[in-house]
């Protein structure tokens, strides 16, 4: 049977905790690397995941696995729970993102108790907490698995614009950091870079280039916010030409300097 070793690198935060800090840290295009599962329980909004822009609204469930890029707006109507499921842990768990519309007010009260479950679990010292967690956890992973096969049959199927992106994404979480631009993007896609701004503008309703730009700026703020490099140095670790030209993108896009924003974090 799988284990999940690291137990520690589980979290549960409830959503609007996650913008704390700003809401750049969720609204922007990012990766992380591990999977996360978000539960709405209040609110609506938009929410990108590889590219593709959809609406979200009180209980929807939505995961995303490891490497996928995604932002959401979080607005002050938004609540509900957001599972950090750490790297490696045993778990079976979608391969592909999962956006489902829970209708069914049984399957509604199921995943609230699972994360109350989930959470006492966490937060005891009692005997055993640490292996009820485990439990609460792959029943997590159970009650996801089905509710994402009975959706299945109603699923949006992906045309050819949102598979261009979803590519695009995927390349660009690889690459961003090498300065490489959305003509060399294009050209390895195959397609030139007017298809991609189009595919893109019908995906999500933005720019491949403005989708690259969210993406970098949202390293760059995490670089500025979470370490102690010289903004010269971020700015080369992410592939920009020179230090001026760094701080010329990133107040155009901001709206103030790295040095600003760091002073003001």
């Amino acid at each position: 049977m799988n284990d999940i070793r690291p137990v520690s690198q589980l979290r549960i935060t409830a959503i609007p905790r996650l913008a704390a800090g700003g809401r750049w840290r969720v609204e922007a295009m990012r990766a992380i690397s591990e999977p996360m599962f978000l539960w709405f329980t209040k609110g609506q909004g938009r929410i990108t995941i590889a590219g593709t822009t959809r609406g979200y609204t009180a209980h929807n469930a939505v995961f995303i696995p490891p490497g996928v890029m995604h932002g959401f707006e979080v607005g002050p109507q938004v609540f509900g729970t957001a599972v950090f499921f750490g790297r490696d842990s045993g778990l079976t768990l979608p391969e592909t993102p999962q956006h489902l519309r829970i209708r069914e007010v049984h399957a509604q009260q199921e995943v609230n108790v699972i994360l109350d479950s989930l959470q006492r679990e966490m937060e005891s010292d009692i005997p055993a907490h640490d292996r009820a967690t485990r439990h609460y956890l792959g029943l997590l992973g159970v009650w996801l698995e089905r509710q994402a096969v009975r959706a299945a049959p109603e699923q949006p199927k992906l045309d050819a614009a949102r598979r261009l992106v979803a590519r695009y994404t995927a390349l660009m979480e690889r690459d961003f950091r090498q300065g490489t631009g959305v003509g060399e993007f294009a050209a390895a896609l195959g397609v030139t870079p007017t298809h991609l701004t189009r595919c893109c503008r019908v995906a999500c309703g933005r720019s491949a280039i403005e989708v690259l730009q969210d993406r970098r700026i949202f390293e760059a703020r995490r670089m500025l916010a979470e370490t102690k490099l010289p903004v010269s140095k971020i700015g080369e670790a992410l592939g920009f030409s020179s230090p001026a030209y760094f701080t010329r993108c990133f107040q155009h896009l901001t709206g103030r300097s790295p040095s600003a924003f760091r002073q003001e974090i």
